[in-house]
């Protein structure tokens, strides 16, 4: 008995020293922290570190996705790049760099630029950063391989280890993975240099500048699963769901290895956390890997039983854990969350997930996280997708380009489906130093890098080549057969579509080229494309581009979209658009008369950085002013250029403003979509004074199929929804201070009521924090809501009233807001005005640095505020 005790005892030793070792070989680390950044060439670079260089060095890069038959695959140039440059030497002193760590973006910090192009947001983005890490790689990482994953760089990132060029990428939005491992020195202390360039001219809105998404070093032993190496889909989606998985395995030794893989799968909690045993275990499959090679290994189909799908409503989820053997022993381990989840496309019916038809409820938005910029925080995005499910959202379109796969860990942990888009431009450009630049060259590498990087989520339903590019004429229908085809060769699960804006694109072949037809701003046209395109399905991939600003109300109120601007503002009455747009009311009818149509992608979920239609950098008409001096100001101006500019650095075009404060637009759609959602919301606010006795319109917003307005306790009328109508009007309320108030009703039953009332003068300022506690590891945010109210507690709708925030305990304030696209107070300032009542302050936790952050709001005449949160 006691020899078979220490049989067993070692044999748990033997078996845990095992797994051990296979954590040891692979290795996942953040590598954000501790870096230096300084922004410029130094002068040795000038005339060196060209674009034009830069471009056929990084060219190399990534030939490994360079599989279309007859494509070139560059050799790398002989020398070393940039060797005379001091940056990129290790020995360089970079002492009296600024240290930071990433996420960073360079482009958001300090003042704003009035005459910058409004488009990109008023920012100073082109030019070139360099950031400098000094790191020790252990003795006992020798012989392992060690890689860097950059998941996004702002643009042409270059690396050197130790003053030798290792490699670069062209897409500022693409993930890319270089191998370090003949640049290091074991047991010694290493230094990464990466140089930047974002060139003018390359943007039509902002895209932030600086490695602002996460960065990591990847420890592998030499043969391990490649990057992004497992794909898996399911065969059939049952009470018992059969998985296929596929592993590419990647030996970067000298000698051809044999090799056994085989596959876990485990429940995962919304923690992150696996199932204490797997569900479903493979047989494991066998294989050789030559030298030096990467080779896909036969698939291999798990059964899992009582399978809880994916969907929007119960975003369940799995982990598939592989595990390689060399000659019997564990040499990596390699986890890929997913779904089990079935999507199918019916002309009739639109999407079908599960078996079931999901109507798309979508916004595209673009990547920047407003006053943060373009760096990657995850509670920032996270709350940005709490807001938009609150709207009742489920699906998202990455415009126009690559996401962070942060967003797509967040959908598919919190239930929303993705469009996931890969260009802006194709191979004709829309700016002269856009990714038309790069597109041939990298267009095959960046979308096969894509799909792989991206495909495992089960949030993904469609793959989209591009946005309103100019190759949907037909003599240039080829290059979208060919990115299609692409598309399809790495995933043949999902289908293919694009964003076309031009109605002859839905009948000239282009429609042809894609599986699902994307139709941008085109309800008018959804019945003749089913007539003459039966068994294409379609959806609206982009609608609306309603303009409005939060609290603003200009009268009179009239029904011309393009009209209702003052003061460089946009009347929130959501009845106005650019001359391409429409109405939310114009686009659910489009819809609704045609319910083939699987949904639609609003332009956009929030206001983002840049292209402040109808605002932008100047405008050559005579804008409309409330203030008599600013009036005239501009008619001189106009009247001596023809022209007039503008402040605007921010869009009109969010249902939510840049802040993640809600327009009354938010109200319309949460009505469509959520009609189980008892609700209802008046609009405008109830603050004009010099108004008395005139007309001034009230619209609500409900769930509800009819509804009764009072003003002062007096009925206004009951008035019931139309068919193809979406909002409720009361065009001749004459106005007169006191309360409105509606009462909806549905199916004749009391539903909802919304009240607004006339409030007194400014008094106070009241603050309210989204979360009471908070990690304190130096990453995490705290979002604080600024109102300023009258001495009842009501916010004043139209108070501008300065404030100045301060900070106590372990925290700092990162940045300002008030949703205002006019206003050009740097982001990092502590002190804002209030827009419409309104204000946001963005508080970080230091790092390791727990206890009680108390929050300080004061204004001149108000009495002062504090909110206090606790970080653990």
């Amino acid at each position: 008995m006691k020899n078979e005790l220490l049989k067993f005892f070692f044999s748990a030793l033997f078996i845990g020293g095992m797994v051990a070792a296979a954590a040891a070989q692979r290795e996942t680390v953040s590598f954000n922290e501790g870096w230096r950044f300084q922004k410029d060439d130094p002068a040795d670079a000038k005339g060196v570190l060209t674009l034009p260089v830069i471009r056929e060095w990084i060219r190399a890069t990534g030939n490994e996705f360079l599989l279309t038959p007859g494509a070139e695959k560059p050799a790398r140039p002989s020398g070393n790049l940039g060797e005379a440059v001091a940056y990129t030497r290790a020995g360089f002193d970079d002492s009296a760099w600024r240290r930071l760590d990433l996420p960073h973006d360079w482009a958001i910090e300090g003042p704003f630029d009035k005459d910058w192009e409004g488009e990109t947001g008023k920012r100073p983005y082109a030019g070139v950063g360099w950031y400098r890490k000094h790191f020790n790689v252990p003795a006992t990482d020798r012989g392992r391989q060690i890689f860097i994953d950059f998941d996004g760089a702002m643009a042409y990132p270059v690396v050197w280890v130790n003053g030798r060029f290792v490699g670069g990428w062209g897409y500022g939005y693409a993930s890319f993975r270089l191998d370090l491992t003949p640049y290091l020195k074991p047991g010694a202390d290493n230094v990464i240099a990466v140089r930047l360039e974002n060139p003018p001219e390359s943007s039509r809105w902002y895209p932030g500048s600086g490695i602002y998404r996460n960065v990591r070093l990847v420890k592998t032993a030499p043969v391990h699963v490649a990057g992004w190496g497992t794909f898996v889909t399911m065969e059939n989606i049952a009470a018992d769901a059969d998985v296929d998985l596929t592993a590419r395995v990647q030996n970067d030794s000298n000698a051809s290895v044999r090799i056994s893989v085989t596959h876990k799968i485990y429940e995962l909690s919304k923690t992150d956390a696996k199932s204490a045993k797997p569900v479903a275990v493979s047989k494991p499959v066998e294989a050789t890997i030559a030298p030096l090679s990467t080779k896909s290994v036969p698939d291999a189909v798990v059964t899992v039983p009582n399978a809880k799908l994916w969907s929007v409503d119960a975003p369940n989820r799995y982990a598939a854990v592989t595990e390689i053997r060399q000659n019997g022993r564990l040499v990596d381990v390699y986890e890929t969350p997913f779904g089990i989840r079935g999507i199918k496309w019916s002309a009739t019916e639109g999407l079908l997930l599960n078996g079931k038809r999901l109507y798309l409820q979508g916004v595209c938005d673009h990547h920047d996280l407003g006053a943060l910029g373009s760096a990657l925080n995850y509670r920032a995005l996270e709350r940005q997708l709490e807001i938009l499910k609150e709207m009742g959202v489920n699906a998202i379109r990455t415009s126009h380009n690559p996401p962070a796969p942060e967003l797509l860990e967040l959908a598919d942990k919190m239930g929303f489906v993705v469009m996931d888009e890969a260009f802006d431009e194709w191979v004709q450009g829309k700016r002269p130093n856009g990714y038309n630049q790069l597109f041939k060259d990298w267009h095959e590498k960046d979308l096969r890098a894509q799909i792989r990087r991206d495909r495992n989520h089960p949030s993904v339903f469609v793959w989209s080549t591009g946005n309103e590019i100019w190759e949907q004429r037909p003599k240039d229908h080829p290059v979208s057969t060919m990115l299609a085809k692409i598309v399809r060769e790495e995933d043949p699960t999902r289908l293919v579509t694009a964003g076309a804006n031009g109605t002859e694109s839905g009948y000239n072949g282009f429609q042809k080229t894609v599986d699902v037809f994307g139709y941008n701003y085109k309800p008018h046209q959804y019945e003749k494309f089913r007539k003459e395109n039966p068994s294409i399905p379609l959806f609206a991939s982009e609608t609306a581009s309603t303009i409005s600003s939060r609290g603003e109300y200009f009268f009179p109120v009239v029904e011309d979209k393009s009209k209702g601007m003052a003061d460089f503002q946009m009347s929130s009455y959501d009845l106005y658009a650019p001359p391409w747009a429409t109405t939310p009311d114009t686009e659910f009818a489009g819809q609704d008369k045609n319910p083939f149509v699987a949904g639609e992608f609003v332009w956009t979920g929030f206001d983002y950085l840049g292209e402040p239609t109808p605002y932008d950098t100047q405008v050559r008409f005579l804008p409309t002013f409330t203030d008599p001096q600013r009036q005239a100001a501009a008619a001189e101006e106009f009247k001596n250029t023809g022209k007039v500019k503008t402040p605007s650095r921010s869009s009109y075009f969010g249902i939510v403003d840049l802040c993640g404060f809600k327009k009354d637009r938010f109200y319309i759609y949460q009505a469509r979509w959520r009609p189980d959602l008892p609700m209802a919301h008046i609009l405008p606010h109830w603050n004009w004074p010099e108004r008395l006795g005139e007309v001034t319109p009230v619209h609500v917003y409900t769930s509800g199929d009819e509804a009764e307005l009072f003003l002062n306790g007096k009925s206004l009328g009951r008035k019931k929804r139309g068919q193809y109508e979406y909002r409720l009007r009361w065009d001749d309320v004459r106005y007169e201070p006191g309360e409105l108030k509606v009462v909806a009703y549905k199916n004749g039953k009391k539903w909802a009521e919304d009240t607004v009332r006339t409030t007194g003068a400014a008094a106070a300022v009241a603050m309210s924090a989204d979360r009471s506690s908070v990690r304190a590891d130096g990453r995490d945010l705290v979002f604080v809501t600024v109102r300023i109210t009258d001495a009842n507690g009501l916010m004043v709708p139209r108070s501008h009233n300065e404030v100045r925030f301060s900070i106590a305990g372990a925290g700092e304030i990162v940045a300002t807001d008030n949703g205002d696209a006019t206003d050009l107070t740097p982001f990092q300032s502590t002190t804002r005005q209030a827009y419409n009542g309104m204000a946001l302050v963005i508080v970080r936790p230091l790092k390791g640095k727990g206890g009680k952050i108390t929050v300080k709001a004061e204004s001149d005449g108000l009495k002062a505020a504090s909110v206090s949160v606790t970080s653990r």
